[in-house]
C-alpha cells in the first residue's frame, strides 16, 4: 500500500573534592555596611565615587559590578523587568515562589526596605516548597503553530541540534510524510484515527492535513511529530484501531479504501520503531545525585562542586554542593563546557573553591568521567599561546559582545585563562576558561574583517581603536592565528530561522528566538520582542540551542516572545536609550581588508577569507588564514 521508509541512525573513580583549595578572594573592607542579597555582596554609599542605584529594584551597589553599559540595573534580570513593564508580575512571582516571567505592569519604586523584605519571603516560600517544587512546568500561553503561521516563519529543522532529541536520527521526515493521528472531527464516543500528511515542518511540530481534504486547511492542526499520538501509517492495523474519515468530508467518496490505496502508494510514512527512537534519544546518562565541578557563578575564575538535583531534556539543574536549601544554584546542558569531573580542576591547574562540606553526603556519588563532553587534544610541542598573548573573546558575562582580550594563564590540556582587558580585578576573580579550541575565541583582526563591532578596553580614549596601535602602546603581541579553531561544520542554519534558545545570562530560561547572523560557526541569536543589547553570540554546536518544540517535548517552560502591548509601552523609555546609546562609541569605520592588512602586526601579513556571513555555512573551514613569506 505505501513505501515506508528507515530514520538514518546511527568506570571509574575521581578523586575528592575536600583536598583541593584555593586562595578566596579578598574581602570587602569591613567599615562599609553590606548587605547580602541572594548570595551576592553590595555595600552602601560611603560618600566614594563609584557607587550607583538599580534604577529597578532600588539595590545599591559598586557602580562597575552592575550590568549593561549604562549601569542603571544591577542585574539582567533587573533590567529585562524595567525595559518590560514587568515590576509588578515579577514581585508577585516570587512571593508566589513562581519562575521570574517578562509580562506586567510597573509600580512606584518602593524603599529598599520593602525590596529586602519581599526577598526574605520570597526565599522563605521558595524553602516551604522545596521538597514539592516540581521541575516539569506548564509552557501554556504561547503556542508555536499559530505564531509560525501569522508571520510565515521558518523554523531550523531537527537536523542542526545533534544534542538534542532525534537531532542525529531524524532521518527523511519531511513535508508530504503521512502518519496516523487521531481524527477530531467525529462524533463516535471512542477514540478512532485517520490519515494526515505534513504540509509544514517546524523543528518538532508538525501542520497536519487528513487525507482527503486536497487543498482545503480548514481543518489543518499543528502537533508534535514526537507525540504519542502519531503513529506511522499500518499501526492501526497492527493495533486494531478504527481509521474512520472526518465527518466533514465523509461522503466525498464511497470508496475510501480504494481511495487511501491511490493516494498512499509510493507515500513514505514514520519508521515502524520511531517511537522507541524517541523514547531512546530522551534517555539521559547523568542522574540526581550526582556530583560534578561546575563553574562559580559568582567568581568565574574558579569552579566549584555541584550535585544534580534534576535532569530535564538532558538539561541539569546544579545546586551548589554548600546550600543548606538548595536555592543556589545553576542550570546547564550536560554537554555544556562549564561542567567537568570531580578533580578536574586540580589535574589542569584550574582555581577551585573547596566545600566545607568533609565528606560526601549519604546517597552522592562522582559522576563517571566519561559521561563529559570530550575536549580536541592539542599540540603543545610547537608554538603555543602564552601569557599575555592578545585575542578577541565573547565576554562571558555580556554575550553580545566580544572584546579585546588577554591570555592570563596557560592552563593544562589546552585550556586557557582569558581576561578582558580594561575591565580585569586585581586578583583575577573575573578570569573566565575557555579550551584553545573553542569557538568563542578569535584571532586578532576577526571582528574587523567580519564586520563585527570589537569592544575596546573600558576606560580607552584613542577612539577608533586599532589594533596596531593598541599593541604598540601595551608592549603585546598577538596569539598566532594558526593556533585557534578553523573549523566550520556544515551546520544549516540560515539568517532567520526560529528556534528555542537559553538565555545564557539568566541560564534557567528558554526562549523563542531567531538567528540573525552568522558569521562561519558563529550565531547571533536575538530574543523576540527584546531589544538587540540582550542578543547573544552562540556557537552554532552549542548544546544551548534547541529546535521549535522542544521545551513542550520536554516539558521545560518556554518563555514567550514580549507582547505587542509591552512593546508599545516601552516606547518612551526606548527613545531616551537610544539617545543615550547615540552618545556612546559604537565601534569605527570597517576597513577594507587591503587596508588592514597594512596596518597588522609585527610585520607578519596576513589576509583573512570572509566566508558564509549571513548565510547557510557550506563547511569551508578556512575563514582566516596566516599567509607564509
Amino acid at each position: 500500500m505505501f513505501d515506508g521508509y528507515d530514520s538514518c541512525s546511527e568506570d571509574t573513580s575521581s578523586s575528592s573534592s575536600s583536598e583541593e583549595s584555593e586562595e578566596e578572594v579578598a574581602p570587602l573592607p569591613s567599615n562599609l555596611p553590606i548587605i547580602k542579597n541572594n548570595g551576592q555582596v553590595y555595600t552602601y554609599p560611603d560618600g566614594k565615587s563609584g557607587m550607583a542605584t538599580c534604577e529597578m529594584c532600588g539595590m545599591v551597589g559598586v557602580r562597575d559590578a552592575f550590568y549593561s553599559k549604562t549601569k542603571r540595573f544591577c542585574s539582567v534580570s533587573c533590567s529585562r523587568s524595567y525595559s518590560s513593564n514587568s515590576k509588578k508580575a515579577s514581585i508577585l512571582a516570587r512571593l508566589q515562589g513562581k519562575p521570574p516571567t517578562k509580562k506586567a505592569k510597573v509600580l512606584q519604586k518602593q524603599p529598599l526596605v520593602a525590596k529586602l523584605a519581599a526577598y526574605a519571603q520570597y526565599q522563605a516560600t521558595l524553602q516551604n516548597q522545596a521538597k514539592t517544587k516540581s521541575a516539569a512546568v506548564s509552557t501554556e500561553g504561547f503556542n508555536w503553530g499559530n505564531y509560525i503561521n501569522s508571520n510565515s516563519f521558518i523554523a531550523a529543522p531537527v537536523t542542526c541540534f545533534k544534542h538534542a532529541p532525534m537531532g542525529t536520527c531524524w532521518g527523511d521526515i519531511s513535508e508530504n510524510v503521512r502518519v496516523e493521528v487521531p481524527n477530531t472531527d467525529c462524533s463516535l464516543p471512542t477514540k478512532v484515527f485517520w490519515i494526515a500528511g505534513i504540509v509544514k515542518l517546524a523543528g518538532y511540530n508538525a501542520l497536519l492535513r487528513y487525507e482527503g481534504f486536497e487543498n482545503d486547511s480548514g481543518l489543518d492542526f499543528w502537533c508534535s511529530i514526537c507525540g504519542s499520538d502519531i503513529h506511522p501509517v499500518g499501526w492501526c492495523a497492527a493495533s486494531g484501531k478504527p481509521l474512520v474519515p472526518p465527518r466533514t468530508i465523509q461522503h466525498k467518496y464511497t470508496n475510501w479504501k480504494a481511495f487511501l490505496v491511490k493516494r498512499l502508494t509510493g507515500a513514505k510514512t514514520l519508521p515502524p520503531d520511531f517511537s522507541q527512537k524517541v523514547s531512546e534519544s530522551m534517555q539521559y546518562p547523568f542522574k540526581p545525585c550526582m556530583r560534578v565541578e561546575v563553574v562559580d557563578k559568582r567568581h568565574l575564575c574558579r569552579t566549584r562542586v555541584a550535585v544534580v538535583e534534576s535532569v530535564i531534556g538532558g538539561r541539569l539543574r546544579l545546586v551548589y554542593e554548600e546550600s543548606e536549601d538548595r536555592t543556589d544554584d545553576f542550570w546547564c546542558h550536560m554537554h555544556s563546557p562549564l561542567i567537568h569531573h570531580i578533580g578536574w580542576s586540580r589535574s589542569i591547574g584550574h582555581r577551585f573553591k573547596r566545600s566545607d562540606i568533609t565528606k560526601k553526603q549519604d546517597g552522592h556519588f562522582d559522576t563517571p568521567p566519561h559521561l563529559f563532553a570530550k575536549v580536541k587534544e592539542v599540540d603543545h610541542s610547537g608554538e603555543w599561546f602564552k601569557e599575555g598573548m592578545k585575542l578577541e573573546a565573547i565576554d562571558p558575562l555580556n554575550l553580545s559582545t566580544i572584546c579585546v582580550a588577554t591570555i592570563r594563564k596557560v592552563l593544562a590540556d589546552g585550556f586557557l585563562m582569558i581576561g578582558i582587558d580594561g575591565s580585569e580585578a586585581a586578583d583575577g576573580s573575573d578570569w573566565f576558561c575557555y579550551h584553545a579550541t573553542s569557538p568563542s575565541i578569535f584571532p586578532v583582526g576577526f571582528c574587523e574583517i567580519n564586520m563585527i563591532e570589537l569592544t575596546p578596553p573600558r576606560g580607552y580614549t584613542k577612539l577608533p581603536f586599532k589594533w596596531f596601535d593598541y599593541l604598540r602602546e601595551t608592549g603585546s603581541i598577538a596569539a598566532p592565528v594558526k593556533l585557534f579553531n578553523k573549523d566550520v561544520p556544515n551546520h544549516g542554519f540560515r539568517v532567520g530561522m526560529k528556534l528555542e534558545a537559553v538565555d545564557l545570562m539568566e541560564p534557567r530560561l528558554i526562549c523563542v528566538a531567531t538567528v540573525t547572523r552568522i558569521i562561519h560557526r558563529l550565531l547571533r541569536i536575538h530574543f523576540d520582542g527584546w531589544e538587540e543589547e540582550y542578543d547573544q553570540w552562540v556557537d552554532c554546536e552549542s548544546p544551548d540551542l534547541y529546535p521549535v518544540g522542544w521545551c513542550q517535548l520536554t516539558g521545560y517552560q518556554l518563555q514567550p516572545p514580549a507582547s505587542q502591548s509591552s512593546r508599545e509601552s516601552q516606547s518612551g523609555s526606548s527613545k531616551q536609550k537610544k539617545k543615550t546609546k547615540s552618545q556612546q562609541y559604537k565601534g569605527h569605520k570597517k576597513m577594507t581588508a587591503l587596508q588592514l592588512k597594512e596596518e597588522l602586526i609585527d610585520g607578519e601579513d596576513y589576509s583573512f577569507l570572509q566566508g558564509a556571513s549571513d548565510q547557510e555555512s557550506n563547511g569551508s573551514a578556512n575563514f582566516y588564514i596566516k599567509q607564509e613569506p
